[in-house]
C-alpha cells in the first residue's frame, strides 16, 4: 500500500493514532473499569479515574492525556522501527506479493503485525503499569506481561483485522488518490 518511506510513516501515524485511543479505552473501561469503580466506590469509570487523580502509570497517577501521549510515543516508535518492517518481511516469507491477492497479503501483514506488536506493547505496558508500590519482582512483571497478552491479543487481532486496518487503509487510499489527482492537475496546468 504505502510506497515511499514518508507514506509508510504517515500510514503508521494514522494507525497508531486510532489504535492507541482504542487500547486506552479498552484497558481503562473494559479490562479495569469494574476494579476502578470498586476501589473508589464510584458508579462510573470516568468518575473513578477522576477520584483517583488519573491512571496509575510509572508509580503515580497521571492524567489520561499523559497516558495516551506516552503510549502513542512508544507505539509509534515500535511500529515504525520494528512492527511494520518485520511484519512485511514475515508476510513475504509466506506469500509472494506479486502472485498473492492483495486482500490476502494485507491480511497476512496485519496478522504478523499483531503477532509482533501485541506482545511487545504488552511488555511495555507491564513495565508502565507495574505496581511499584509493592516492590519490584521479575516474576510478577512476567506474570503481568502474560496476563496483558492474554487480554490484549484477542482485542488486537479482531480490532485490527476487522475495524482499524480497513478504516486506515480506506482513509489512506482516499488521501493518496486525492494528492495524486492534485499532482496530475498541477502537471496539466503547467
Amino acid at each position: 500500500m504505502p510506497r515511499t518511506q514518508l507514506q509508510r510513516m504517515m500510514f503508521a501515524l494514522m494507525t497508531v493514532i486510532v489504535t492507541v485511543h482504542a487500547y486506552v479505552f479498552y484497558s481503562i473501561y473494559v479490562v479495569n473499569g469494574a476494579t476502578l469503580m470498586n476501589v473508589t466506590g464510584k458508579d462510573s469509570v470516568l468518575g473513578a479515574v477522576n477520584a483517583m487523580g488519573g491512571i496509575y502509570m510509572l508509580g503515580r497517577n497521571l492524567p489520561i492525556w499523559a497516558v495516551v501521549i506516552t503510549e502513542f510515543i512508544l507505539a509509534y516508535t515500535l511500529e515504525v522501527t520494528v512492527g511494520s518492517p518485520l511484519s512485511f518481511r514475515l508476510a513475504c516469507k509466506v506469500f509472494d506479493p506479486r502472485d498473492t491477492h492483495p486482500v490476502l497479503f494485507e491480511t497476512a501483514i496485519i496478522c504478523a503485525t499483531v503477532g509482533i506488536m501485541c506482545p511487545a506493547m504488552s511488555f511495555l505496558a507491564a513495565i508502565l503499569y507495574y505496581p511499584y508500590y509493592a516492590g519490584f519482582d521479575l516474576f510478577t512483571l512476567l506474570a503481568n506481561w502474560l496476563k496483558l497478552v492474554c487480554y490484549n491479543f484477542p482485542f488486537a487481532f479482531f480490532s485490527q483485522l476487522f475495524f482499524i486496518q480497513p478504516l486506515i487503509r480506506t482513509l489512506f487510499k482516499a488521501a493518496m488518490s486525492r494528492s495524486d489527482n492534485e499532482a496530475k492537475a498541477e502537471k496539466v496546468s503547467a
